[in-house]
């Protein structure tokens, strides 16, 4: 059993994401409930080359954002398209209609999503160091 202070899980390979389903949107899965996550939400994706989302989404409290960690594709927001390719990021406001399509190749993503406006400290004035090393540490 793991201590309380973290969880830890496998979505399994990125190409095995193809094979998972959210109901019924293949290639996709989220994180939050086996890391019991509190403050935010994870999902891993993969849309298989030349297919998107079905429809446009928005969120009435969340912002998102999306990680391309490898493919390439078309995004869409409020109207405008854009390109997408590994490296880039997308942050998307509640309110503004959203989708994502692959182009010729798999796109793999990860999507954060997590309440706007409530973040009001950064990494570097929330984090601190502790005493103690990991094994790598000299």
């Amino acid at each position: 059993m793991e201590p309380s202070t973290f969880a830890r899980d496998s979505f399994g390979t990125w190409a095995g994401l193809a094979e998972r389903k959210f109901g019924s949107v293949p290639g996709k899965a989220f994180l939050r409930g086996n890391l019991g996550l509190t403050g935010c939400e994870i999902s891993v994706n993969r849309l298989p080359a030349g297919r998107g989302m079905p429809f446009l989404h928005d969120h009435r409290r969340n912002e998102e954002v999306y990680l391309v960690v490898g493919g390439e594709g078309t995004f869409h927001v409020d109207g405008s398209e854009f390109p997408l390719s590994e490296g880039s990021v997308v942050r998307v406001a509640p309110g503004a209609a959203r989708g994502i399509a692959a182009g010729s190749r798999d796109l793999d993503y990860v999507c954060v999503q997590v309440r706007a406006g409530t973040m009001d400290t950064a990494t570097i004035e929330d984090g601190f160091r502790r005493d103690g090393a990991a094994s790598w540490m000299p």
